[in-house]
């Protein structure tokens, strides 16, 4: 908003000491100035209509809060303002108005006055004391001449202000007139409106026009030298086409034009595809009319530098020796059948069909077992380069896809990235920890990985930054994951998943022997004959101070042991260490796990269930107990809530069925009963309890103990069904671990375990299937 030409022609009018207050943020309104206002509050709308109405006089105050409000306090106002008469006023809406305004005379304002919903105040009006006096004059003259100079350093300024500036004999208006035509802070503006005294006005108008001529003239001052800088770098580009000219005729060639021939020898050399060909061309088309020095040569040539490093035809060939590939697989990991039969599979096709595409295979399973280190020994035993890239916590689509070129420092993606590092285009491509892709504002990867992932549209992936199509069709992708719940279902849909369980004691032995201790010995710069394991310590091992699926921790125990006995050998105080179960604690100390079957005691209330976990199955103690009270359920140890639906449906169908069970009908009129699942640190949830706390409440409730080493799995329902449940694998096997010799399943999970379970596991564990829960009260309390 910027001020009008003030009005010369104004005649004086008594002003009133009553005002109606309109509130401004962003300007300040001099005596005898005009200046147009735009209204859109309802308070103030209604203000104008009643001035309109009677004098067509308000009150202007500066809000000290440059923000705009709604609705303004006496708190948000100055105390000096501006008495002004509304010359024109135009509505546009209902809510908004346009004013044009003219101040009148300055105001300090007494008080407020209430009872109008806009604000209202008892002014005392200010007057000029006009004085005479050389000193003024000087001032005048000083201020006009100093305005003269804004004025000529100013384009936006008319010359008809300056006349009229300098047709002002009033040391008052002059300074009003100036101080708001400047540009100056509203804050300097009011504390010129606030001064009375015409002098210290005049003085304070001056130094406000000081510091807006210096501001101008160093303005001028950096045009002028920006000027001379262009001016400078047309004269350089000039000679600079001169020189080229003079080469030109020489015969002589600078450096773009060989860097644009060695681009253009390894696109003919590369032969690309005809759209990345067409890129390519239209790329040094540019790069040719482009100066080096220019940051766009930069952009153009590291894409060139892309577009022509990537391997578009080169592949490696496949070795289809099945007998080779299997026994790589085999020297490399043991176990691990399923995803080794699948990768034999694919090279008998490969054989029978050169050209058919890879698969997409998902291997998934608990952490430890060997999911990343297969990829690897895939691509080795394929013959083919290998890649890893973690996608754990990647939330940026871009790592996938890219950036565009527009951005500074903008690269491909990790595939693209990733292929020309392999140097072939069909490499083995692992993408681990694909369970743990995020997402947020910069968009979603995993949504970016069903293109690369999907046969059908990845011969034709394109990334952000190249903008052509790379076919990555060739590439064996192997995806890894600990969970397939947290992968979204249309990229599921997409893999083939494969099923990683966790080893068995036996494996563990066997994998410790084969591959964890020479690894370790070579890593700590021992060999055979100066450490060595008997089985029972190695045994001894992985029960007493592992607990997991996999075999990460038992690798840290051995390498601790590998540790020590470098030690002792160094220092003299052996040759050779062989470790027994003795020596174990010497080098980890005490046990951290025990047998928790062997150290509960066996008594009426307490069930041993079977729980599925990311890092596998695991065993699962109810304890129930029951005291006096009535009809009071208690479950305690950090449960979810479809296991507390569990407990309810098991005392539902307890009581329902009491007769049956052998138990007074009124048993849970005068009880209450607790029901507490240990670890209480540790969130428990899932249905797969329900079988178990029905178990244990009836052993509590017939005081009879549930058989020993026996473990139970399953959901139930009001009816007494048995319905199956998940984890069926990591649940035998955690199981057997801990020496659990009969277990109790849902009749419908008896296919789980015609696959993927050991044969020794299924020999050394009874299982029972059953269909109702009487069947699992009847075998394991002999009812």
């Amino acid at each position: 908003m910027t001020d009008k030409q003030p009005s010369l022609d104004f005649e004086s009018k008594e002003l009133p000491e009553i005002v109606s207050i309109l509130p401004l943020f962003d300007a300040t309104l001099f005596p005898k100035m005009v200046v147009p206002v735009v209204i859109m509050q309802h308070e103030s709308i209604q203000l104008v209509d009643e001035a309109m109405s009677k004098d067509r006089t308000i009150g202007l105050i500066l809000s000290s809060n440059s923000k705009i409000k709604t609705k303004y306090t006496p708190d948000d106002l100055y105390k000096f303002g501006t008495t002004a008469l509304i010359l024109k006023m135009a509505k546009i809406e209902d809510n908004k108005a346009q004013l044009l305004i003219q101040g009148l005379g300055r105001f300090k304002v007494k008080n407020f006055i209430k009872g109008k919903p806009y604000l209202q105040a008892r002014v005392e009006n200010l007057r000029d004391i006009e004085t005479k006096s050389k000193e003024i004059d000087a001032l005048m003259a000083n201020l006009t001449g100093l305005f003269t100079k804004v004025v000529e350093f100013s384009p936006g300024l008319s010359p008809d202000i300056l006349s009229m500036a300098k047709s002002i004999q009033v040391p008052g208006i002059l300074a009003d007139m100036i101080a708001s035509i400047i540009n100056s802070t509203l804050e300097e503006k009011q504390k010129v409106l606030e001064t009375l005294d015409i002098k210290k006005r005049l003085q304070e108008v001056t130094r406000l026009v000081n510091y807006q001529m210096e501001i101008l003239k160093l303005g001028n001052k950096i045009q002028s030298q920006v000027k001379g800088d262009m001016d400078k770098k047309q004269r350089e580009y000039y000679l600079r086409q001169q020189m080229e000219a003079i080469k030109e005729e020489l015969g002589e060639k600078d450096k773009t034009s060989i860097e644009i021939e060695e681009y253009k020898a390894k696109i003919k050399e590369k032969n690309l595809p005809e759209e990345a060909l067409k890129e390519a061309e239209r790329e040094i088309g540019r790069l040719s009319r482009m100066h080096p020095s220019s940051s766009e040569y930069t952009v153009a040539s590291t894409y060139l530098d892309w577009l022509t490093s990537l391997p578009w035809n080169e592949s490696t060939k496949d070795k289809l020796d099945i007998k080779k590939a299997r026994k790589v697989l085999d020297d490399d990991h043991y176990g691990l059948n399923k995803p080794k039969k699948r990768i034999i599979e694919f090279l008998a096709v490969r054989k029978l069909k050169p050209e058919s595409k890879g698969p997409i295979l998902c291997l998934t399973g608990p952490p430890g077992t060997g999911k990343t280190s297969l990829g690897r020994s895939i691509a080795r035993a394929l013959g083919r380069k290998f890649h890893r890239i973690s996608l754990g916590g990647v939330r940026d689509e871009a790592e996938i896809r890219g950036h565009r070129r527009t951005y500074v420092g903008a690269l491909p993606g990790r595939i693209i990235q990733g292929i020309r590092r392999a140097g072939s285009n069909n490499p083995v491509f692992i993408l681990d920890e694909i369970d743990k892709v995020g997402s947020d504002f910069r968009g979603d990867p995993s949504s970016a990985l069903l293109e690369v992932l999907d046969p059908e549209q990845n011969f034709s992936f394109s990334d952000h930054y190249l903008d052509v199509p790379f076919d990555l069709s060739k590439v064996m992708f192997i995806t890894t994951a600990n969970i397939l719940d947290t992968i979204p279902p249309a990229l599921r849909d997409r893999m083939e998943v494969l099923h990683l369980l966790g080893y068995t004691l036996d494996e563990k032995i066997k994998i410790a022997n084969r591959f964890l201790i020479p690894r370790q010995r070579e890593a700590h710069g021992l060999n055979s004959s100066q450490i060595s394991f008997t089985t029972a310590s190695i045994k001894n091992i992985i029960t007493g101070y592992t607990r997991e699926a996999g075999l990460r921790n038992l690798e840290r125990e051995i390498a601790t042991i590998c540790r020590g006995a470098a030690t002792q050998i160094v220092a003299g105080e052996a040759k050779s260490v062989k470790i027994n179960i003795k020596d174990i604690y010497k080098f980890l100390g005490p046990v951290n796990y025990t047998l928790e079957v062997r150290a509960r005691p066996s008594r009426p209330g307490i069930a041993m269930g079977l729980a599925w976990t990311i890092n596998g199955g695991t065993l699962l103690f109810i304890e129930a107990t029951s005291m006096k009270g009535k009809k009071g359920l208690t479950l305690t140890g950090q449960l979810g809530d479809v296991m507390k639906e569990s407990a309810k449906a098991a005392l539902s169908f307890i009581r329902a069925n009491a007769s049956k069970i052998g138990i007074s009908d009124d048993f849970f009129d005068k009880i209450d009963i607790h029901i507490h699942i240990p670890e209480g640190g540790i969130s428990k949830d899932g249905p797969s309890a329900g079988v178990t706390i029905l178990t244990a409440l009836v052993s509590l409730l017939t005081n009879k103990t549930i058989k020993k080493d026996l473990a139970m799995t399953g959901e139930i329902t009001l009816r007494g069904r048995v319905l199956p449940v998940g984890g069926i694998k990591e649940k035998v096997l955690a199981a057997h671990h801990a020496g659990i010799k009969t277990i109790i399943m849902p009749k419908w999970n008896k296919k789980d375990l015609e696959e993927d379970i050991p044969e020794k596991v299924k020999k050394e564990i009874q299982f029972h299937f059953v269909d109702q829960m009487m069947e699992v009260l009847k075998i394991a309390l002999g009812k």
